[in-house]
C-alpha cells in the first residue's frame, strides 16, 4: 500500500530471541552471537497492579519469569527484551487473559517512554513529535524499531520487533500499539482516532477488548502491527509545546546518545527488519542509509565475519517464524512479505534455514 511513500524509522536515522525452531537448525543463524536487546521498564510498571486486580500474587508470577519485583520499582530500570517477552507470556497464561499486553499498553502513554516521551510533547507539530520518538527510541527500546510511512493522505505508524528469541511477541505488539495509540491521543487531542488498526498476529477469539479500546476497524494476520490514520494529523500543532524546554531535553538526549555506541551488525539487523517489510532491502539502499559505498559496507561486514546476504537471511528467518507462529497468513502472503517470488521459493529457503518446511514448523509450534 505504501511502496512509494516516505519512510521514517529509528533504524534509518540512528542506530540493538526468537523461539528455537521446532525443526533441526542447520542454518547460519547459529554461526554468530546475537547481542540481546533491552528495554526501560517504564511501560511495564503497572504489571503488579494488573495482577493484583485479578487476584493474583505478582511476586509469584514475576519470579516464575526469573525476575524480581524490585525490577519494576523504578521506570528507569532496564530489562532484557527476551525477559520482557517471557514475563508478558507468563502473565497472560497465569491470568488466562489473552489480551494482557493490551491491558498494559492501555495504562501507558508518553511518560512511559521517559525522556523521549517528554521531548515529543515539546515538539511543534505531531509529525515532528513522532519523528523525535523514532529517532531517539534506542534510548528506551533496543529490541524493536518504529516506522512511519506517509502518503499524501494516509500515515501508517508501525512497531517491528527485530530482537531474536522473543516469546510472547503478540503480547508485546498489543502493548506497544496501545501505547502508540495513547501517545497519538496525547499529541493530537481526544478527537483523534485511527482509521484502522493492523495486527501481525491471528485474530483472538474475543475481539471486544480491542474494539472497545481502539474504536476503529481491526485487521489481523497482517505483515505488521500498526496504526493507520489521516496524514493531515501530522501537521497539527502540539498543545503546550515549549521550545526552551525542548532544547533542554534535546541536550540531555545528546549526552545520553554520546555515551552509547552500537556495532554495525546490530544496527543493520534493526534496519533490515523494517526494510524487508517495505521491500527496500537491497545492498545499495542499505549502504545509502549508512552513508557509505556498498564495497565499504561489505568490507566492514567481512571484518565482523558476516556477509550482507547472511544478515538478510537471518532477519527473513526471524520474521518468517514470527508470522508462522503468531498469524494465520498463508505461505503465499508470507512469501510476498519477505520479497520472495512465490511460496515455493520461500519454502525452499525456510527448509535451508530450519531443516523443515514452514508448514511443518507452524504445526509443531502450535503444539
Amino acid at each position: 500500500m505504501l511502496d512509494k511513500s516516505r519512510q521514517y524509522s529509528a533504524t534509518f536515522l540512528r542506530m540493538s530471541s526468537h523461539k528455537p525452531s521446532p525443526g533441526n537448525r542447520n542454518s547460519s543463524q547459529q554461526k554468530h552471537p546475537v547481542h540481546e536487546g533491552h528495554l526501560r521498564v517504564g511501560p511495564l510498571i503497572e504489571i503488579p497492579q494488573i495482577l493484583r486486580e485479578r487476584g493474583i500474587d505478582p511476586v509469584q508470577v514475576i519470579r516464575s519469569a526469573g525476575l524480581e519485583m524490585a525490577l519494576l520499582d523504578d521506570p528507569e530500570n532496564m530489562i532484557s527484551f527476551v525477559a520482557m517477552g517471557r514475563l508478558m507470556k507468563r502473565c497472560a497464561a497465569r491470568t488466562q487473559c489473552p489480551h494482557f499486553g493490551l491491558l498494559i499498553g492501555q495504562r501507558a502513554g508518553p511518560s512511559s517512554l521517559g525522556i523521549i516521551g517528554h521531548l515529543s510533547q515539546q515538539m511543534p507539530k505531531v509529525g515532528s513529535a513522532l519523528r523525535s520518538i523514532i529517532l531517539h527510541l534506542p534510548i528506551h527500546d533496543r529490541g524493536a524499531a518504529p516506522l512511519l510511512s506517509v502518503e499524501p493522505d494516509v500515515a501508517v505508524l508501525s512497531y517491528l520487533i527485530y530482537q531474536q528469541g522473543v516469546e510472547g511477541s503478540n503480547q508485546i505488539y498489543d502493548g506497544a500499539i496501545a501505547i502508540t495509540f495513547n501517545i497519538l491521543r496525547a499529541l493530537c487531542g481526544p478527537t483523534w482516532y485511527p482509521t484502522e488498526v493492523l495486527f501481525s498476529h491471528r485474530q483472538p477469539s474475543d475481539t471486544k477488548p480491542y474494539r472497545q479500546f481502539f474504536q476503529a476497524p481491526l485487521r489481523f494476520d497482517r505483515e505488521r502491527t500498526a496504526l493507520v490514520f489521516p496524514a493531515k494529523w501530522l501537521d497539527c500543532a502540539v498543545a503546550g509545546a515549549d521550545p526552551i524546554r525542548r532544547e533542554q531535553i534535546e541536550q540531555q538526549i545528546t549526552t545520553l546518545e554520546n555515551l552509547d555506541s552500537r556495532d554495525l551488525v546490530s544496527r543493520l539487523r534493526s534496519v533490515l527488519r523494517t526494510l524487508l517489510i517495505t521491500h527496500r532491502s537491497s545492498l545499495e539502499r542499505v549502504a545509502q542509509l549508512f552513508s557509505m559505498h556498498r564495497r565499504t559496507l561489505n568490507r566492514r561486514l567481512k571484518a565482523q565475519n558476516y556477509t550482507f546476504h547472511e544478515l538478510v537471511n537471518e532477519v527473513r528467518y526471524e520474521i518468517a517464524r514470527q508470522l508462522l507462529e503468531d498469524s494465520q497468513m498463508s505461505m503465499s502472503q508470507i512469501a510476498v512479505t519477505l520479497d520472495y517470488s512465490d511460496a515455493s521459493a520461500f519454502t525452499r529457503a525456510f527448509r535451508r534455514w530450519s531443516g523443515t518446511t514452514p508448514a511443518v514448523w507452524r504445526a509443531r509450534s502450535s503444539d
